[in-house]
């Protein structure tokens, strides 16, 4: 019986992202087995609530407001527009509501009381509410954790070594700081990384052994394959083989057997028998709608002929942890402290990043 390790070392990963395709996808669907249900997997729509404008300059994302993407920018949703999104995702058969904004990190403010809200909302439709808002301090944890928040996202990225070559706006321990202040609440952590950036195997072992040697790991961890857009310094960047995917999916479900892992960013690239071998090797969640975020997607209706192809059944909300309670905000124990926290910036030049930013 697989048992759920932290110690997991980067040549033990090499290791068994190298092995024989056949004998590392029957380790994978193995352990798979001992801890989930493998007909099923969860369904998760993904909804920009403000897309564009960001300050950061992430080599991969159309969001950042230096890059010349050609991306339509909005301002913040309202809570009545996210509720009918939200809505319509429960329609088309997703048990959670991921919501993302174009943040560096959360401002208390009118705004984020506004997502607090959105936050109540959602939950109360009986729905797993996840949000992506950039680094967040102890006490912004705690007001989302009251409203609530199933999981917080947060991503590593890649690993440490070569966070440097994608991001000077920000530090890679900020983006541990953040998990670690999560923890401190009920919610649950959902993070993973982003395969293609130009990393070696070594980077993609690197970033499973910052997430494995978490304690806990994250209950979630979004395995992506980099959407090249034009504009952005990773633009000229080759889509990720499917043998990548596969490779890279396995191992993280061998490394993290109790995780679900989130075949994410990259499915337009990939055929359903290439999705299928995914399933197989462990990934049990997907994100269905026709855009994550601001990149295209497959239609929900194609996926789910697909899971019917594959007698695959989507994942009811709150299997793995409970439904969270909402505490209203007249009633909430945690208020704004208007905290305005120094999150790091390494400052370090990315000729690709500054090349970009200039080009018209």
């Amino acid at each position: 019986m697989s048992t759920t390790r932290n110690n997991w070392t980067k040549e033990e990963i090499i290791a068994i992202y190298n092995k024989p395709l056949m004998e590392l996808l029957y380790e994978a669907a193995t352990v798979h087995r001992q801890f989930h249900d493998p007909n099923v997997v969860q369904v998760s729509t993904l909804l920009s609530i403000k897309t564009g404008g960001c300050p950061e300059d992430c080599g991969y994302c159309p969001q950042a407001a230096r890059y010349h993407t050609d991306i339509q920018g909005n301002d913040l949703m309202s809570v009545s527009q996210v509720k009918a999104q939200a809505l319509r995702a429960k329609e088309g058969g997703s048990s959670r509501v991921c919501m993302g904004a174009a943040w560096r990190n959360v401002k208390d403010g009118p705004e984020f009381d506004q997502v607090l809200e959105m936050v109540r909302t959602i939950n109360k439709l009986d729905m797993e509410v996840c949000c992506t808002l950039g680094m967040i301090t102890e006490n912004q944890a705690k007001r989302l954790a009251e409203a609530g928040l199933y999981a917080y996202n947060h991503n590593i990225d890649t690993s440490e070594e070569y966070y440097k070559e994608v991001i000077s706006t920000r530090g890679f321990q900020d983006r541990l700081e953040t998990i670690e202040n999560v923890r401190k609440t009920n919610v649950t952590v959902c993070s993973g990384g982003i395969i293609g950036m130009g990393e070696s195997i070594e980077d993609r072992a690197g970033m499973l052994v910052a997430l494995s040697t978490l304690n806990p790991q994250p209950e979630s961890v979004p395995i992506n394959a980099l959407v090249a857009v034009e504009g952005t310094p990773m633009e000229e960047e080759l889509p990720v083989e499917i043998w990548e995917m596969i490779r890279m999916v396995a191992t993280t479900r061998i490394v993290m057997p109790e995780t679900q892992v989130r075949l994410s960013a990259g499915r337009m690239n990939m055929n359903r028998e290439g999705q299928a071998m995914c399933f197989f090797a462990g990934a049990n969640s997907i994100f269905a709608g026709d855009k994550l975020l601001t990149t295209p997607n497959p239609d929900v209706n194609e996926d789910m002929k697909m899971f019917e192809k594959l007698g695959l059944n989507p994942q009811k909300p709150f299997t793995k942890v409970s439904q969270p309670k909402t505490v209203e905000a007249a009633d909430s124990e945690y208020t704004s402290l208007g905290e305005k926290p120094k999150w790091s910036r390494p400052g370090h030049t990315i000729e690709r990043n500054l090349e970009a930013s200039g080009k018209k």
